[in-house]
């Protein structure tokens, strides 16, 4: 059956709405993930709220959230995708990395709350669902797509996603740091062999010095850890608010030359794995 994977936000840290930001997008994290039927969503930024729009002009019914983690760039759309407040309809929401911390739902009601929000997640009437889990489980979903999860190396934790349908296999890595010079393994062993990678790549090699302990990645060790795992694909995803779009063609270019495998993820991008 295979994936049709479309992306409605590609950016990270914060929304930018801006002439500098057009070719790339703007729009911070949120992955559609299309399995026969059956929709997956992963994450939950700005970029959910047009794919909301787009599901209600479908008609469709159901589909499934899984979160990375919950600071604001991977949430901050939730209060503002459209099918949540429309009854008849009904969202898995999960995340793994929520335990210690009042769980999912708690987390998303939380951003929703006065003086911050003017509605409360209640105000929702489709079939709101809230899972939590542990990074490092593994389940299946609608449509028997097999997930397995690993923890990253981000403040407050994330989650990476594996998932797995008749013999495709698509992985979201993002938000996470590496060590420089050490690839981490709980990231190799999830993506060996995968048919596509979406992987944090904010930075650059020479900008992580100057960002350690900021959580995050650069598209040379996505190139590195997808060589190493045998990845057909990488897309380098979760851009830094400051590579406006004359950079990210620059690193577009940089990366095709490194690896004939990368792509730089756009808004509206659509890549099938069937």
């Amino acid at each position: 059956m295979g994936f049709v994977v479309r992306f409605w936000g590609v950016r990270g840290s914060i929304a930018c709405p801006s002439l500098q930001h057009m070719v790339y997008g703007g729009n911070t994290a949120c992955v559609e993930v299309a399995a026969g039927d059956g929709r997956i969503i992963l994450d939950a930024g700005t970029g959910i709220r047009g794919l909301g729009a787009r599901l209600l002009q479908e008609d469709a019914r159901r589909a499934q959230l899984l979160l990375s983690h919950t600071h604001w760039d991977h949430i901050s759309g939730f209060p503002f995708f459209s099918p949540a407040f429309v009854g008849g309809r009904a969202f898995r929401v999960m995340a793994g990395h929520l335990n210690a911390h009042g769980g999912v739902r708690a987390t998303l009601a939380g951003q929703m709350m006065q003086p911050m929000f003017p509605v409360p997640l209640e105000i929702m009437k489709s079939d709101l669902i809230f899972e939590d889990f542990e990074a490092g489980d593994r389940f299946t979903l609608e449509n028997g797509v097999h997930v397995r999860t690993a923890c990253l190396r981000h403040p407050s934790g994330a989650t990476a996603y594996r998932l797995d349908q008749g013999g495709k296999s698509l992985c979201y890595v993002t938000d996470t740091e590496h060590e420089p010079g050490k690839p981490d393994q709980a990231v190799l062993g999830l993506i060996e062999g995968a048919d596509l990678v979406i992987y944090d790549s904010t930075y650059t090699d020479d900008e992580l010095p100057s960002k350690v302990g900021w959580g995050h990645s650069t598209w040379q060790e996505g190139i590195r850890l997808c060589r190493a795992a045998h990845v057909k694909k990488l897309v380098i995803f979760h851009h830094d608010p400051d590579h406006e779009d004359e950079r990210m063609a620059e690193i577009e270019k940089e990366a095709s030359a490194m690896w004939d495998g990368a792509v730089v993820a756009r808004e509206s991008m659509e890549i099938a794995l069937g």
